[in-house]
């Protein structure tokens, strides 16, 4: 099935910047996939065969949940909802997929919002959102018509929810099943790159903005956005446990500390857009995604995470190859 899926993007990549290592890069994604552990993936691929056909879905451009429509009657509704909620938990959204409202964990459009007051541009351009999800930031990207668009997602059930939007959203998009390490080294071939909610996972955060940094041409543009805490350049966080109920979280820097470190790997240009703190409007259970969030995972006047960390606040930051 991922390799079904993927055959319209190899194609696509003909003449483009990414041809030069479209062989690496599909024998590195087929050995990804020879490697799966099935777990539910059988159970999701079920759901995704049953969503109902559409001749003539349209993705809408401008509104705040990635919005599909077709012309009234087309579809089943109850089928296409039904299908949709076998693919449980959707955490990025929200989705506007005909008449069903995905109402997912995190209202993504908040943070898309951030990020658009300093988009660099796309159209025409090579693009990478690196830990994608299920492609909610990549269907918004997609309104801007890039040359190739890309998101690496190692979650299988992300990766199955990606299909099923972009089944109706046609726009060109692809994820393959990948981590960033997977990736070739030396690409250099990405007009733009994102990390966003991805740096608090690595081990190593200077590793990690050295791949991005390889991934990227010269003069490539790098949209980050990460946790961080207040404190000046020698302020870093390093939870001895959870942070947030999160087990996988390393490191959170301040903001300097974190432009430092762009400048070190040598990025240019590194500035900082927002600053933002991440509320419960923003995060929470819904019926789409009904395990615990972050109301759960914050004291009872929220000024700190259960564990007595800062409560989340997230930065994003532009810089330059």
């Amino acid at each position: 099935m991922f390799k079904t899926q993927l055959k319209p993007f190899w194609a696509s990549l003909a003449d483009s910047a990414l041809q030069p290592h479209a062989d690496r890069l599909r024998a590195i994604t087929d050995h990804a996939i020879e490697q799966i552990n099935q777990g539910d993936l059988h159970r999701w691929l079920a759901a995704f065969d049953k969503l109902p056909e559409v001749p003539e879905a349209a993705l809408i451009p401008g509104q705040a949940p990635v919005t599909i429509r077709w012309p009234a009657g087309q579809v089943d509704e109850q089928r296409l909802e039904q299908s949709l909620r076998g693919l449980h938990p959707w955490r990025k959204g929200p989705f506007q997929v005909g008449d069903c409202l995905v109402d997912a964990e995190w209202r993504s459009d908040f943070k898309w919002q951030r990020v658009l007051s300093a988009l660099p541009p796309l159209q025409h351009r090579t693009v990478l959102d690196v830990g994608c999800g299920n492609g909610y930031y990549l269907l918004k990207m997609a309104e801007h018509r890039p040359r190739v668009l890309l998101g690496i997602e190692p979650g299988l059930l992300q990766n199955v929810q990606f299909w099923a939007v972009e089944k109706y959203a046609q726009t060109g998009a692809a994820v393959l099943p990948l981590r960033v390490e997977a990736m070739p080294a030396d690409m250099r071939c990405f007009d733009v790159v994102f990390s966003m909610g991805i740096l608090y996972h690595r081990k190593s955060p200077i590793d990690h903005l050295e791949q991005l940094k390889n991934l990227l041409s010269q003069g490539g543009q790098l949209v980050l956005e990460t946790l961080v805490v207040d404190g000046d350049a020698t302020t870093c966080l390093v939870p001895p446990g959870r942070y947030a109920q999160m087990r996988n979280v390393w490191f959170l820097p301040s903001v300097d500390m974190l432009c430092l470190w762009l400048r070190k790997v040598g990025f240019k240009q590194v500035t900082v857009v927002d600053v933002s703190r991440t509320t419960t409007a923003e995060q929470r259970s819904t019926d789409w995604m009904q395990f615990h969030s972050l109301p759960d995972f914050l004291s009872e006047d929220q000024q700190q995470t259960t564990e007595g960390h800062p409560p989340p606040q997230r930065v994003i930051i532009t810089a330059t190859k």
